[in-house]
């Protein structure tokens, strides 16, 4: 395997694609670097024992506050977020995502409680719901996340970044109405995202608690920015909650003023015994499951829980550094099975969650142990440490949350999703928007849907190549159709038709195509047999398959015979040349048959021009002039020179095949005029040095086109200066075969004279592929 070099590829030279599917390879635990310590299997324990501590840290009271917004018991976000990192955690292919109650499932837990009218009822419908995404997990139902736009995961990326700083900001100054975890725009405290930050300006501001978030806030940009906290291995938001603790003590003794009490610190709920804790736990009622709200219910969570899972899970990929792909039909029958367990125990249901996830990402997680270990942790110190837990401050928890969300909602990301344009920048905005004034689900819903008319729109306006030939009796259109032609371009192929003015010639190659929605093969048949007829628009078919009962047809315009020969200018037939090569270098090469004109052309031939070339493998003129068989006539040599073989062999194109047009085609960075240079330089010939009999020839004629001392010390001239003087004597070696083509040869002269000829030079340049043509110097059209 070489690399665009030519050099072979070494692990630097690597596409970024074999290097994501190496990375795939690894154990979950790697880590990108590379150094022994960061790779040994004590560092990654360590890492990720440390990143869930924190994700546990963030999630309690998130798990807690979407739990409070859902309608639910407090409980049964706990439970959901154990059940989610242990069991999801366990089964889940994922290296970084964290799973739990998730704030785009309070509004439908919330309904469903209310329709069911009992939390027990509900629980039954979680379970439901978990087998449903068994099966659409086990029915390869992931692969649909393939089919999600970036710009609409990036999307969501940035609102909930957004939305974190929005959210959070009340928070991080002890303005706690507003459940933690909710992240709807219109709040259960009936304020929205923007009225609930208005509100601190009124004076609801806790100066103990704004203090032990400004704190943290300023731990977590120092711990950035100094190396050696950086570099330390200890995640700061793990430091910045022990600070908090801390904090929060000391200012218990200062008084009211700063005294943070327990509205403003984590809140679990505390059992005095074992049979207490156990009390917490809520268990389905079965005796519902002839209730159809129940199974409309189960399936309402299915959907929204798996498109949420399936979204959260390609954007936590995005934010993996190591950019590991996550198996999204696994996850769904992980997700599945972890809602079975929850709705078994009282828990409510669980998705994939990106807001941990990204906490989990930032504090350096290297694979799924650390989601495991968080909900174990959930597990026990909710169940033997909640007193402690209860002393950590919510402002420390929403200064890592806010810190989170910087990361998120980067400047830097918003700055890139503009410069790629409005077919990305658009839907990405919108559903930015669309999350921060809503709720997750719906503006996910409307991020989707703006994306989808994007490509809609797209499809209409380019949805298929179309390459304009020119030729004597009209423009021909030839119309290439994509490897799969859905119901989405029957729009554009019928626009495209109903533009087609009368005497108009389409020529549809289905060559590339592997599949033609049967509405589309209606109308092109319909157009071809009865509308394009009746407009005066012909239309030619190439490459259909067999069973779509539409054979090819002849189109003259397809590939050269005597018939487009006859009809042709000299003129034309160098437009033809000229628009072909602007194809080429443009790289829209119309694709080609090949069986047809063999078949046709059998019987006779009649190319439009003879080329006159050098043998360089860089220039071959049919590619370099997108031309096919039967086109041109090619006469390669060396150095493009003319002899006796080569000015016969032309005047053959000329006067027995009627070819309009002989072009001499020389090419910058010509190793044959830089050989001869050298031979004359060093007063040598090839025979003499090196036993080359007829090489000789050659640097003879080239040897004609280099004046004075031209070529004196070409050898040891810089590599710039050498090109520059190859590529000049390579272009009057052109003019010079030009000249003497026609003062050579009595009938390729008498045709020029006719005006039935053109004789022309040009240059092809071997690092832009653009050919330029020589026709404004004295050498083109006469002698």
């Amino acid at each position: 395997m070489k690399d665009d070099t030519g050099k072979p590829a070494s692990p630097e030279n690597k596409s970024p694609e074999t290097k994501s599917q190496e990375n795939n390879t690894l154990e979950s635990s790697s880590l990108k670097d590379s150094s022994p310590e960061s790779n040994s299997l004590a560092n990654n324990l360590f890492r990720d024992l440390t990143a869930s501590l924190v994700v546990f840290l963030v999630a309690l009271p998130l798990c807690l506050g979407i739990a409070l917004a859902s309608g639910a018991p407090l409980f049964s976000g706990i439970v959901a977020g154990i059940v989610g990192g242990i069991v999801v955690g366990a089964l889940s292919g994922s290296h970084t995502s964290v799973s739990g109650p998730a704030a785009g499932l309070t509004a439908v837990v919330a309904t469903q409680i209310a329709n069911l009218g009992a939390f027990d009822a509900l629980l039954l419908a979680v379970v439901v719901g978990g087998v449903i995404q068994i099966g659409l997990g086990i029915a390869k139902a992931g692969a649909l996340s393939a089919f999600f736009p970036s710009s609409v995961i990036k999307g969501l990326l940035a609102a909930i970044g957004v939305i974190l700083i929005l959210k959070q900001l009340p928070h991080l100054l002890g303005h706690d109405t507003d459940p933690e975890g909710e992240m709807s725009f219109s709040q259960p405290d009936h304020e929205n995202t923007f009225s609930e930050i208005a509100t601190i300006f009124q004076g609801e501001v806790h100066f103990g608690a704004a203090a032990v978030g400004f704190c943290s806030l300023a731990l977590l940009v120092l711990w950035s920015r100094l190396k050696v906290l950086r570099n330390s291995g200890i995640p700061a938001p793990l430091i910045v909650v022990l600070v908090g603790v801390a904090l929060q003590s000391m200012l218990s003794r200062l008084g009211n003023g700063w005294s943070i009490d327990t509205s403003h610190l984590v809140q679990i709920p505390i059992a005095e015994s074992f049979t207490e804790f156990a009390s917490f736990l809520t268990f389905p009622d079965f005796s519902q499951w002839t209730n159809p709200a129940v199974y409309v219910a189960g399936v309402t969570i299915a959907m929204v829980a798996s498109l949420e899972t399936l979204l959260n899970l390609e954007a936590s990929d995005k934010l993996d550094p190591q950019r590991r792909h996550s198996p999204g039909s696994r996850e769904l029958w992980a997700q599945g099975a972890g809602n079975v367990v929850a709705g078994l125990i009282g828990g409510i249901p669980v998705t994939s969650v990106v807001v941990r996830s990204s906490v989990n990402i930032n504090a350096g997680a290297t694979s799924k142990l650390s989601a495991i270990l968080h909900g174990v942790l959930l597990l026990v110190c909710v169940g033997l440490f909640p007193v402690y837990l209860n002393m950590v401050p919510l402002a420390a928890l929403a200064a890592i949350l806010i810190y989170t969300g910087s990361k998120l909602a980067s400047p830097g990301l918003f700055r890139d999703m503009w410069k790629q344009g409005r077919y990305q920048f658009a839907p990405f905005i919108i559903t930015v928007v669309a999350i921060v004034f809503s709720d997750l689900l719906i503006g996910i819903l409307i991020g989707l849907t703006v994306s989808v008319l994007f490509i809609l729109n797209s499809n209409l306006r380019r949805p298929i190549r179309r390459v304009v030939e020119p030729h004597i009796d009209g423009d021909v259109v030839h119309v290439e159709l994509a490897n799969q032609v859905s119901f989405l371009n029957r729009a554009a192929l019928d626009t495209m038709f109903n533009q087609a003015k009368p005497g108009s010639k389409l020529l549809l190659d289905a060559s590339e195509s592997d599949y033609i929605d049967p509405d589309v093969l209606s109308l092109i048949r319909e157009f071809k047999e009865e509308t394009g007829p009746t407009r005066g628009v012909s239309v030619r078919l190439r490459g259909f398959r067999n069973k779509y009962a539409l054979p090819d047809e002849t189109q003259l315009a397809d590939f050269s015979n005597r018939g487009v020969q006859d009809r042709l200018t000299p003129t034309q037939v160098l437009e033809i040349l000229t628009e072909g090569n602007k194809r080429f270098h443009g790289d829209r090469r119309i694709s080609r048959g090949f069986g047809r004109p063999i078949d046709t052309s059998a019987g006779g031939q009649g190319p439009l021009a003879a080329v006159l070339n050098c043998i360089d493998s860089r220039v071959p003129a049919e590619l370099v002039f997108d031309l096919g068989v039967c086109d041109i006539f090619s006469v390669r040599v060396a150095g493009n020179v003319i002899g006796t073989n080569s000015l016969g062999s032309l005047e053959y194109a000329v006067t027995v095949s009627g070819a309009k047009l002989v072009l001499v085609m020389g090419h910058t960075r010509c190793g044959a005029v830089a050989s001869s240079m050298k031979f004359l330089d060093e007063r040598n010939d090839s025979e003499r040095v090196n036993g080359r009999t007829h090489l000789q020839a050659i640097v003879s004629e080239i040897h004609e086109s280099v004046e004075g001392d031209e070529g004196q010390g070409v050898a040891t001239m810089h590599r710039e200066a050498m090109d520059e003087s190859v590529d000049r004597v390579a272009k009057k070696n052109v003019e010079r075969t030009v000249r003497e083509i026609v003062s050579r040869s009595h009938a390729i002269r008498s045709a020029v004279d006719a005006g039935e000829l053109l004789v022309v030079g040009a240059m092809y340049d071997v690092e832009t592929g653009i050919v330029s043509f020589l026709t404004d110097d004295s050498v083109s059209t006469s002698h």
